[in-house]
């Protein structure tokens, strides 16, 4: 009897220290992540939301919660960031801020759980182009589809998903013939496209039970908001005019370390950002490597201007585009007109940017107060006490061959001497004849000698 009476009070004992530790010890703090969907969708915000959900699997986030107010975007970019959602495994809940339309509405019908503010709508998800006016239906087949089977997929009603986007769909007591689907906030609520309505993402919390908790809100680092940064059609265009500038400034002034590393670092800053985000696939960079060779090849060996000079400036225009297109090897099924028309006017908009650049700015570089810092600019006078080599002014009006070729530099060769020359914009081969008409310094201006 005595056993019995220390046993009963020993498990009582234990059973108060167990409660008692458990009530002494801390909750644990739900980890949540929230990211922000609040503009355009396309390639950048793609890379964002793929780096926002790599960020909540390291640090384990318990739930996801993402911050919603956009027009929508690019189609194929929305299907990209609907993929990485629904793969991940924890919840993630929308908070529409304001407006989830177009594919803003496919993200959010993507999601474990919609919550709208006051005054929020969702829907008019119909495919458009650059202009405003309904892309062909191709697109719109493509969208249904999706937007049924992402609704399908988190027990929401399919026809509705499909009404957003088709203007042809009716629906009993919801929706006529002529008009594609927008809910309000309360809309959305009566026909199970959204859970409540709530002033913030720390009342969705709150509706959720989730009472202890951190919320890590994601940014990109520096770094990534520079690549961002530059996978913009504008910025990409000053970046080829820079490549363009640069390229036509070393070839003015061969050994310069300042133009051809201009030229050198624009590429890089155009070719990276979008090699990052999965635009710029290999064959794209190594066909504009292949036509920058060409170009160089054509200017520095092979003589006059042909096939080699028409490919390399195809090849360089074609890649240019193609790189900031989301093409699946010249597959342009998805690819929003308006997307290919930015991307050409960029590519050429730079190349042409570039050449007037040269031909009406050239001149005036050498104006400017940063070109006379590294430049000589007075003339030596002999009467100031320089002098230059006679020799060379004793060579005037003498005839002699090209000794390399003359683009519009190179050497000649007079009395079996060979002399620095350049023509004023004359192409001399090799071997032709030529005239001295006068110099500079110590080399001398030429010009082609017609038989």
């Amino acid at each position: 009897m005595m056993r019995k009476l220390l046993f009963i009070i020993g498990i009582a004992l234990t059973a108060n220290t167990v409660t008692f530790a458990q009530k002494s010890a801390p909750l644990a703090r739900a980890k949540v992540m929230v990211m922000d969907i609040k503009a355009e969708i396309d390639p950048r915000m793609l890379r964002y939301v793929k780096l926002a959900i790599e960020h909540a699997e390291k640090t384990k986030a318990d739930y996801v919660i993402v911050d919603m107010d956009t027009y929508g975007g690019v189609l194929t970019d929305a299907k990209d960031i609907v993929d990485v959602i629904m793969d991940f495994e924890k919840p993630i809940w929308v908070f529409v801020n304001s407006d989830a339309a177009s594919a803003g509405a496919l993200i959010s019908i993507a999601c474990d759980s919609i919550y709208m503010s006051p005054g929020a709508s969702i829907g008019a998800a119909t495919v458009v182009e650059g202009d405003g006016k309904a892309a062909p239906d191709k697109y719109q087949s493509y969208m249904r589809s999706i937007m049924r089977s992402t609704a399908e997929e988190n027990h929401r009603d399919p026809r509705i998903a499909e009404g957003m986007v088709d203007e042809r769909v009716v629906i009993d007591s919801i929706k006529q013939a002529g008009k594609v689907i927008t809910f309000t906030t309360s809309e959305a609520i009566k026909y199970h496209y959204c859970e409540a309505k709530v002033n913030s993402i720390e009342e969705i919390l709150k509706r959720n039970k989730i009472e202890a908790y951190e919320i890590d809100h994601f940014e990109l680092d520096a770094t990534e908001k520079i690549i961002s940064f530059f996978i913009n059609p504008f910025i990409s265009g000053l970046l080829i005019l820079i490549i363009i500038g640069g390229l036509y400034f070393e070839l003015q002034t061969p050994g310069a370390v300042f133009p051809i590393a201009a030229s050198l670092l624009a590429l890089v800053l155009y070719l990276v950002p979008y090699y990052l985000n999965g635009l710029a696939e290999y064959w794209e960079v190594i066909a504009l490597m292949v036509g920058i060779i060409l170009l160089i090849a054509e200017i520095f060996i092979i003589p006059g201007f042909g096939v080699a000079g028409i490919v390399g400036i195809t090849l360089t225009i074609v890649s240019l585009v193609l790189i900031m297109l989301n093409n699946d090897f010249f597959n342009f099924e998805f690819v929003p007109l308006g997307d290919i028309v930015r991307a050409t006017f960029s590519a050429v908009g730079g190349l042409v940017g570039g050449a007037l650049l040269l031909f009406f700015g050239g001149a005036k570089l050498t104006q400017t107060k940063a070109f006379k810092r590294i430049a000589l600019m007075e003339t030596q006078q002999s009467s100031h006490g320089y002098s230059v080599n006679s020799s060379s002014k004793e060579l005037i009006g003498k005839t002699g061959i090209a000794h390399t070729v003359l683009r519009p530099s190179g050497k000649v060769m007079i009395d079996d001497q060979v002399y620095d020359a350049f023509t004023r914009g004359d192409y001399i081969q090799k071997d032709e004849a030529v005239e001295v008409v006068g110099t500079e310094g110590v080399t001398l201006r030429v010009k082609i000698v017609k038989v």
